[in-house]
């Protein structure tokens, strides 16, 4: 990648009119661990027009739910309608060889040929939060590109998944019926995190249990704090059924109800500031983090205290206080 390529101003509009290969490119950039190509793609950020916003869902879902079958035929549904819907998928990377299959394009085989689709699989590369770590700025571009949806999907549910709701517009919880004891597996503080819970696979010998689920979950939900950012009836649980279609229509509408709820309420603006707040905070943890790394002298006294810590002979918190101490009488 030569920075040649990457010109932020004619890299930028180029994405603004759509331009599927540059957009590939642009997420490829963001996503570099390159010093240099971070350098162009903060360039690049900053070239965008800011005026686009699509919707952003956030979806998560139980291992086996289905969410590559549901990400399909509710995108579908969307393209349909007449809308550009982007999906970003994100797939586990193994912590032992860092590598992912990116198989989203393959499960998604229909939607991935439609017009008014993008699809782009990238690895978790072991980051936490069940998103990878540049796909936020991956949903700017998105933005920037015109979509209308940017689907992200999460790599599995958790208690970490929850990073998703601060890059999101809507969080939506895919569980399936008769799981057992989800509630328990799922744990409260992703409930609380959803805005819509879709009970999957309300179909065929499932579709009974799914009804009961459904009850289960909007029972739990009503037990949970209403929260100032929704309407009186949010969040809420739903059947649906990706292989037939069913339910997919109302859960678009729920979305959208919600969507113009918080727009009216203000709720949308401020919960898009408290993001950015959140992070800008992120980012600044990380470049200090990074150049401290980088730092000689503090790389130096880093390494003179491994043997230390794993000997025993010095508290981890106090090793760390004395290499940013190193770190900050080296920038005096």
């Amino acid at each position: 990648m030569s920075t040649a390529e990457f010109a932020p101003e004619a890299t930028a509009r180029l994405i603004e009119q759509g331009n599927r290969r540059a957009l590939a490119r642009a997420i490829t950039l963001v996503e570099s661990a390159h010093p240099l190509h971070w350098q162009q793609a903060t360039a690049l950020l900053a070239a965008l027009r800011k005026d686009r916003q699509a919707i952003r869902i956030g979806l998560s879902g139980t291992p086996g739910v289905g969410k590559s079958t549901f990400i399909e035929s509710f995108g579908l549904q969307l393209v349909g309608d007449g809308l550009k819907v982007a999906v970003l998928a994100v797939d586990p990377s193994s912590a032992r060889s860092g590598g992912s299959i990116l198989g989203d394009k393959t499960r998604m085989d229909q939607l991935s040929r439609h017009p008014g689709a993008y699809i782009r699989p990238s690895p978790s590369q072991t980051h936490l939060g069940g998103v990878a770590r540049r796909t936020r700025e991956a949903t700017a571009l998105c933005e920037a590109a015109g979509f209308d949806v940017v689907l992200i999907e999460t790599v599995g549910v958790g208690q970490s998944e929850t990073m998703v709701a601060e890059m999101a517009d809507l969080f939506v919880l895919l569980l399936a019926p008769a799981g057992g004891d989800e509630l328990q597996g799922v744990k409260r503080g992703i409930m609380e995190m959803a805005d819509l819970i879709l009970i999957n696979k309300a179909d065929g010998d499932l579709k009974s249990a799914a009804i009961r689920t459904c009850a289960d979950y909007a029972g739990a939900l009503r037990l949970l704090r209403k929260r100032p950012q929704d309407p009186g009836d949010f969040p809420k649980a739903l059947t649906v059924s990706a292989v037939e279609g069913a339910g997919l229509q109302q859960s678009w509408e729920e979305m959208q109800a919600l969507v113009a709820w918080r727009r009216a309420q203000g709720v949308w603006a401020r919960t898009r500031a408290s993001q950015n707040a959140y992070w800008f905070n992120a980012e600044l943890r990380h470049a200090l983090f990074t150049r401290l790394e980088h730092d000689p002298e503090a790389a130096a006294v880093s390494r003179k205290l491994q043997k230390a810590l794993q000997a025993g002979d010095i508290a981890p918190s106090v090793a760390a206080e004395q290499v940013v101490e190193t770190f900050l009488r080296a920038k005096a």
